[in-house]
This record gives C-alpha cells, sequence and structure tokens, in this order.
C-alpha cells in the first residue's frame, strides 16, 4: 500500500467473508488449494475494486523429517498449500488477466530450496522445485498477453516457520536451535538472515515497472547463499 497498490490479503486464519479494512485495504479467508475459495476471494475483489492487475503467491507451509520416515499425510499438507495453492490462484488470476486484456504480474513466493536440496525438509524442497517450474511454464504461455510471471527465491528468512523448523530440524540432526541459526549465517557470505521486507523489497521490483523486460525469472534473495 506504500507504494501506491490497492490490496486485498487472503489467509485461511482470517474469520469469513470479504472485509474492507479503509478505501484500499481488505482482507478475506482463503484456502489456497480450494478452486472455490480462490473464486469466491476473485469475485468479491472484482466487485470492490473492479480488477486485478497483480498477484502475489506467499502461502506456504512446511513439515520436518527425513524422507525415509516422512508421512503422506505430511506431504499431502504441504503440496495442497504450496504446490497447488500456487497453481489454482495463478491459472484462476491469469484467466482474469487474460480476459481483461491488460497485462499483469503474477509474483510466486518459491525459496532457494526449490533449486537445492536440503536435510529433513524434502517435501517442502519438492514443492518448491514444483513451484519453479509452474512459474517457467506460465511465464511461457502468458508472455503473449503481457503477463509477466516470475519467482522470488528466499535464502533464511527471520520468520516464524523459520523458527519452528529450527527447534524440529535440531531434534532430528541432534543439534540447538542456536547452533542451527549459527550454521545458518556461516554458509551466508552476508553472514546474516535476512528480514522479511528485504525479500518484500524484491516483489516490489517486480510488481514495478522496473521490472518490464522480465518473465520466467528466479531471483535468488539470499545473502549469496545460493548463486545460481
Amino acid at each position: 500500500m506504500e507504494a501506491g497498490a490497492i490490496v486485498v490479503s487472503g489467509d485461511l486464519n482470517y474469520e469469513e467473508g470479504f472485509k474492507l479494512e479503509t478505501g484500499r485495504f481488505a482482507v478475506s479467508k482463503l484456502n489456497v488449494a480450494s478452486e472455490e475459495s480462490v473464486n469466491d476471494l476473485l469475485k468479491s475483489t472484482l466487485e470492490a475494486f473492479g480488477k486485478v492487475n497483480i498477484l502475489v503467491n506467499s502461502a506456504g507451509i512446511s513439515t520436518m523429517d527425513l524422507m525415509v520416515d516422512s508421512q503422506v499425510l505430511d506431504w499431502d499438507k504441504v503440496m495442497d498449500v504450496n504446490a497447488k495453492g500456487v497453481y489454482l490462484t495463478s491459472k484462476n488470476v491469469g484467466k482474469l488477466m487474460q480476459k481483461a486484456g491488460n497485462g499483469g504480474r503474477i509474483i510466486q513466493i518459491a525459496s532457494q530450496a526449490g533449486k537445492n536440496g536440503y536435510t529433513a525438509l524434502g517435501t517442502y524442497v519438492a514443492s518448491k522445485h514444483a513451484v519453479l517450474g509452474l512459474t517457467k511454464t506460465l511465464a511461457k504461455e502468458l508472455a503473449k498477453d503481457n503477463i509477466l510471471v516470475n519467482a522470488v527465491c528466499p535464502g533464511v528468512v527471520e520468520t516464524e516457520m523459520k523458527h519452528r523448523e529450527r527447534v524440529e530440524g535440531g531434534l532430528i540432526r541432534g543439534m540447538t536451535p542456536e547452533e542451527i541459526y549459527d550454521e545458518d549465517c556461516s554458509q551466508i557470505p552476508l553472514a546474516r538472515t535476512a528480514k522479511a521486507s528485504e525479500i518484500a523489497d524484491v516483489v516490489l521490483f517486480l510488481a514495478s515497472h522496473l521490472s518490464a523486460y522480465m518473465t520466467g525469472q528466479a531471483i535468488n534473495v539470499t545473502g549469496g547463499m545460493t548463486m545460481h
């Protein structure tokens, strides 16, 4: 909103219904793994604001386990949100943008886990590889409509999910959360983890006119931890 956008935020933890918080900001309960829920949100957004120019797919969850010990239920849960959710939102918003004929931006929050493998995060890693595959395919298919599709690949970001992963990963690997944090920093050339706002800055770039000749890209925001 600080950059001038009208923002609609969808989240499973919101109360039911579409609610205008201000004239430029609305919230709505959203289950990204349900096409009905996605389309309900899009319908309400169009009724309130008349158009959708930018989609940012930021919903994501993880589970921690070695692959040989992992549970099918965990696999399904993570894939539903991280991969199916991106598919459903991108598909339906892309179709809406095509119909409007004004171009648009679809921005996926992927991960450096979409380019690497990480111990005890196999299901998450697989889901983020899927996100990058969807990004490249959508970029090719929607280019003729001037709909640009790109992904942001964060490294280690200080979020509640990352803090939980350090605890659970530490139990699996026989390490303390503090030891895992130190290990993370030792692998990052900038020697520190990221703030969420530093990822948001790259999303803002992709949403702006400054990225008008970019599509199908997966941009690392990792402090140098991943360089390809």
